[in-house]
């Protein structure tokens, strides 16, 4: 399968498996457009329908066009207004130029039918246990497909393996906020600025949650049936096929809740919290077949659901 990421820098560190440029230095907001390979523009264009008698029919609809190279990203009705890429980058100034936050890594997915740029918080991190921190992350998601509106909000990331965590079902602010393109898009990414300056709070209730599921312990009964209720609701097993296939997943996430980065350490070993970090390696790093398609499901697919339920339901069985 071809890689999904189209382009992408990252700072310091190569994430997912090696993909994109690495640079050594945070990258000013004039220079993220060009080191992320999105300085390129869209616009709508006309379609037509050929008639039986060879006419041209114009249609409603509009194709979303890249215009570096003319490609066709996706299609849309006419009250469509696409969000270029440097409108979308506009957002984090504020930002930036009072030192809130830096940008770490940005690029494109699906020959640029989907952007991201993610800022990191310049804020404390958050200790679950003594040596084991996680993040604050500002993400900006869009897409120039027609299908995916713009997403603005927060996400945490566990610093000793980099695996994107979910934020608590609690936490209001926690959700990805999502805008579609519209004339009114610009002014409702302004808006947006009032929620997220509620972010910290929203992280700090996060990472109680984090700190409750670290001391909380789990036996081999408790992992089955974590399992079977995060990625199969419950429901039993049919077929001998399908019992292979989840005892192969169990041994899996078994493997990652005693062995997987930043498990074995005191304070996080046996428990809900190594649990939960057992299925956030597992779909960030091995779950689906290429690197690049696992962090897009896991921002925007099946694996972001499966990221949330993992949380809900360690804090459920946590008690």
């Amino acid at each position: 399968m071809a890689h999904e990421v189209e382009n992408m820098f990252s700072v310091k560190e190569t994430p997912w498996h090696g993909l994109g440029a690495v640079i050594a230095n945070a990258p000013s907001i004039e220079e993220v457009l060009k080191l992320a390979g999105l300085n390129w523009t869209v616009s709508l264009q006309p379609l037509h329908l050929q008639m039986p008698d060879g006419s041209l029919k114009t249609v409603n609809e509009k194709a979303i066009v890249r215009d570096s190279d003319h490609s066709v990203l996706g299609y849309t009705g006419k009250r469509y207004r696409p969000l270029q890429n440097h409108e979308a980058l506009s957002f984090f100034k504020p930002f930036t130029e009072t030192g809130l936050c830096q940008f770490e890594t940005a690029g494109s997915l699906r020959h640029g039918q989907r952007i991201w740029i993610m800022a990191h918080l310049n804020t404390s991190e958050m200790e679950i246990v003594k040596g084991d921190t996680v993040r604050k992350y500002l993400l900006l998601s869009a897409g120039h497909d027609g299908k995916m509106g713009i997403r603005v909000g927060f996400t945490p990331m566990r610093v000793v393996c980099a695996n994107t965590l979910s934020m608590a079902h609690a936490s209001a602010e926690s959700k990805l906020i999502r805008v579609f393109h519209s004339s009114r898009t610009l002014a409702n990414l302004e808006a947006l600025r009032d929620t997220i300056n509620a972010a910290d709070a929203a992280f700090e209730a996060t990472a109680n949650q984090y700190r409750r599921l670290a001391q909380r312990g789990v036996n081999k009964t408790d992992i089955a049936k974590y399992v079977d209720l995060v990625f199969y609701n419950g429901k039993q097993a049919e077929s001998d096929r399908e019992k292979l296939a989840r005892q192969t997943l169990n041994d899996n996430i078994t493997r990652l809740f005693e062995t997987g980065h930043g498990n074995a350490q005191d304070g996080v070993s046996g428990t809900y919290w190594a649990l939960y970090n057992g299925v956030t390696q597992y779909l960030s790093y091995e779950q689906g077949r290429t690197a690049d398609s696992r962090i897009d499901s896991l921002w925007y697919g099946a694996n972001k659901d499966l990221n949330r339920d993992a949380l809900n339901v360690a804090l459920t069985m946590a008690g």
